[in-house]
């Protein structure tokens, strides 16, 4: 008699066995419309304290839709938008000042927001990606490097997913976040963004 637990263990074998290696090829993947899969996903952001250590912190909510044709990957579209107030450092008190007026000033603008103009493609799995950045209520325009990783079967979902790892490098002054000069906190803000697209 075989158990419960070993059938649920061999179905998970079986279904692992039909997935192969991601496909890396962005022209044989199909067009249309693709929507973040926020499980999977991760915006993380870092910034120098007095010069030294990189204080590091994560933003918890954020959505995404992307717009993909293989035939023109450089009309790509993405929209990304952040919960500002899901700031999370792993210090309740810390978050409550970054959510502040001073800062993010959350309570007035509530969202962070990347919206695609251009996508450049450098390389076979690589590409820029320039858009406008809103935050804290002022737009800039912003570049990201982008890296394709691939695309596979999503298990959990039984769909196609696409995964891209983005960085982003901004200068808090330009949207006027942080009263505090540079010597303390660093104007320089590196972003590093982990996604996974889910096929609409």
């Amino acid at each position: 008699m075989i158990s419960k637990a070993a059938l649920g263990l061999l179905a998970v074998l079986l279904l692992a066995s039909c997935i192969g290696a991601p496909v890396t090829d962005p022209t044989a993947l199909p067009a249309g419309e693709w929507q973040l899969d926020a499980r999977h996903s991760s915006v993380t952001w870092g910034a120098r304290h007095f010069g030294l250590a990189w204080v590091r912190g994560r933003f918890d909510r954020v959505e995404a839709s992307l717009t993909f044709d293989p035939e023109f990957p450089e009309r790509a579209q993405l929209v990304a938008i952040v919960d500002a107030q899901s700031i999370s450092t792993g210090l309740d008190g810390f978050d409550e000042t970054l959510r502040g007026g001073a800062w993010l000033a959350t309570e007035n603008n509530p969202q962070i927001v990347f919206r695609s103009s251009r996508v450049d493609v450098t390389g076979e799995r690589t590409g820029q990606v320039t858009g406008m950045l809103t935050l804290r209520g002022i737009a800039r325009e912003t570049v990201m490097d982008v890296e394709f990783y691939g695309s596979n079967l999503s298990l959990l979902e039984g769909r196609r997913a696409l995964g891209f790892g983005g960085d982003m490098v901004i200068d808090r002054s330009d949207f006027g976040v942080g009263i505090l000069p540079s010597t303390i906190a660093g104007n320089e803000v590196r972003i590093h963004i982990e996604a996974e697209f889910l096929k609409d």
